[in-house]
């Protein structure tokens, strides 16, 4: 049975080449009277962009990029946060809310895959749980560079219902900038009166923001 995942490593690649060749169809149409010489270098852009894309695929995979998976300890969640430049984290326990977020991540985590999706359970966690002052479950914790910058705290920006779509949650991510997006709704996000944390900051240094 193929891979699902290497699939839709595969699908991306050959979107992102879609979009490079589109790309290049630009600029040579931009050339008055492109010669052997201009094709060449645009031929060869294109060429080492999409080398690098595969190697950035490659590595997000090889850090589980690409899958919606459970961090079973504090001291791995510090080391899936230091691996990845974006990070979504599930604190979540056993209940009905928490595994319909859970259904909507695992779909995201597919479609996303420059992005590392993961949970933890709160209960487990209490010292993340009260760095981050996880209250509400479930919370989402958007990480991007080892800082928490953003959170999704239950459902009062899905709609207030359990009955939100996962493009409701891919908006919200997107607005973030924790995911790339290139649907209509997506745009800049507004300014966040959240203070960042960083996972690494000490407890003495937060307790001096409260």
């Amino acid at each position: 049975m193929d891979n699902p995942i290497q699939e839709i490593l595969e699908k991306q690649l050959l979107t992102v080449a879609k979009a490079m060749e589109d790309k290049l169809d630009e600029e040579i149409a931009s050339l008055e009277k492109p010669d052997e010489d201009d094709l060449e270098v645009l031929r060869e852009r294109r060429l080492q962009q999409m080398k690098r894309m595969a190697e950035k695929k490659k590595r997000w995979m090889s850090h589980g990029h690409g899958e919606y998976t459970e961090i079973p300890s504090e001291k791995d969640f510090f080391a899936a946060v230091k691996a990845s430049e974006r990070v979504v984290c599930h604190f979540y326990r056993e209940n009905w809310p928490c595994k319909v977020m859970d259904k909507h991540l695992g779909i995201l985590a597919k479609q996303h895959i420059e992005t590392r999706f993961v949970k933890i359970q709160a209960e487990k966690s209490p010292f993340l749980a009260e760095r981050l002052k996880i209250v509400v479950l479930p919370t989402l914790a958007l990480i991007k560079n080892t800082k928490v910058d953003d959170y999704v705290v239950g459902f009062n920006e899905l709609g207030g219902k359990d009955d939100f779509s996962t493009e409701d949650l891919e908006e919200r991510l997107a607005r973030a900038q924790v995911i790339r997006y290139e649907g209509e709704s997506s745009h800049k996000p507004k300014a966040t009166t959240q203070t960042r944390r960083s996972v690494r900051q000490s407890a003495r240094s937060d307790s001096d923001s409260e």
